[in-house]
Formats: structure tokens, sequence, C-alpha cells
């Protein structure tokens, strides 16, 4: 199954819905679109009938990549999948790399990452500037998080379902684009096996991007540093969470098990 998040993505989706299909033929999707204005949801509803496999969430209103992404999943396991996907679906990610993605997990991995930072990978359409704000995010993260995947931000990835039951994907609390570096924590403290696969990451031809970049950075960054805080001194963090700054870092993201030997 794979899960796509949706939200005014009209210039994109029909296309996009038969390169998946072209891509892995017997791939059902789930599109859950969070009541884009542009009539997203309507046209994935008219390329349902069209392909068939495809069902479509008509969520209310937009409240964030994370909260799709947790509607999507939880309805996938409830219905048997062994196996979960997600990806973007303006074609920042290639769905010929949906084959590969998957193959890793026949092979053994728990986890199959699409990933820019393994050698191989690239976002070459990215400024400077853009370039290394993710990787110094990807870089801190990894440092205060202790991760085992180097690309932390990628939304580009294929999950065993028993691994999403693992770190509850229920209980994650992030609602935008930190929801990946959550689920790349919680897969790192349950000890999951991951396989980093190279991908070039494009930016979107149509449709607009949702990302305010440096906002988001600042978020990650103070986010990040909360959750790590919480994992080396539990004892100091549980003494902020009573104040305001803490009660707001708190409030979308609240650490699990610390990661293996920490």
């Amino acid at each position: 199954m794979l899960v796509l998040p949706t939200y005014c993505e009209a210039e994109n989706i029909p296309r996009f819905l038969r390169a998946v299909r072209a891509a892995v033929p017997d791939l059902d999707v789930i599109v859950a679109d969070d009541d884009s204005p542009d009539g997203t949801g309507r046209l994935a509803e008219e390329l349902a009938g069209e392909l068939g496999g495809i069902d479509v969430l008509h969520r209310p209103g937009k409240a964030g990549l994370g909260a799709a992404y947790r509607h999507g999943f939880r309805v996938a396991l409830d219905r048997g999948y062994d196996v979960v996907a997600q990806m973007d679906a303006d074609f920042s990610h290639d769905p010929a790399v949906l084959p590969i993605l998957l193959g890793e997990l026949v092979k053994g991995a728990d986890v199959a990452v699409g990933s820019r930072y393994v050698p191989g990978g690239s976002a070459p359409d990215w400024t400077l500037l853009r370039r290394l704000l993710s990787r110094w995010g990807n870089a801190y993260a990894r440092a205060m998080l202790r991760l085992r995947v180097r690309d932390a931000t990628t939304a580009f990835r294929a999950y065993r379902a028993e691994v999403l039951e693992a770190i509850d994907i229920d209980g994650t609390r992030a609602n935008g684009y930190l929801f990946q570096i959550e689920t790349a924590y919680r897969i790192s403290a349950v000890g999951a096996r991951i396989a980093e696969v190279p991908i070039t990451f494009t930016d979107r031809v149509a449709g607009a991007s949702k990302m305010a970049v440096v906002r988001t950075m600042v978020e990650t960054e103070l986010r990040v540093t909360w959750w790590g805080l919480s994992l080396r001194a539990p004892a100091l963090s549980g003494r902020l969470r009573a104040t305001s700054a803490g009660r707001y870092l708190e409030g979308r993201i609240r650490p699990t098990a610390a990661p293996p030997g920490s």
C-alpha cells in the first residue's frame, strides 16, 4: 500500500497516479487529501474509477502532513497490508524508484529510505543555501537523536507493517515536515533494519511548494534540540516542561524510548 498525502496537487495527481501504476502495477494506493480547494480529491476519485486499486480519504481540512500520514497509515494497517510506503505526489520523488525501495524489504530490511545523502543521491535543483540548510539539519538531528539514517527528512520510504506498529505510529505528534524526523527517531530507537537507497530529488515543475524553508528549519532545530535534551537530561527537561516554552515544544512531539545504547 502506498500512502499519498495531498493538498492542492490537481496539476500533478492524474499523471502521478498513472506513473505509480506503471511502476508497480499491483500496488494499492491511498490518497489522503486535506480538502484541497483545487479539486485534487475529486480528480483522484476519477482516477480511482479508471485505474482501480485507489482509495481517496477526503479529510475535512488542512491538518498537516503528519496528520494525513497517520490517517493513511492506520487505514492501511487496519486493512492488513504487510508493507506501507509513502512519497510526495509532486514528482519530487520518482515513481520508478518504488520497485527498488520495495525490493529492499524483500531482501530483509524493515525500512527502506530514499536518500539524498548516500553515494549516488542528490538534489540538483536546490540552491546552495537550501543544500546547506538541509545538510546541517540532517547532521544536527543525527547527532542529537542518535539516528541510524543519513537522510532523516526524506518522505520517500517503505515500511514493514510491524515496524509502524512497533514505533506506535498513532502516537506520533508532529504534523508538519518534522514528522519525518520523528519517525526516523522512532525507527532508530526500536533497532529497525534500515536500507538507504540513493535518489535524485527534483523540485516540482507544477503546483506550488507548501514549505517555508527557513521557518521550517528554525522550528525543526528547536524541536530536535528539545527532543535531544529529553533524551540526554530527562530530569532537566521534565522541569522545563512546566514552562511556556516547554509546553510549546512538548505539544507537538514527545520522546519515545531512548535509542539502543543510550
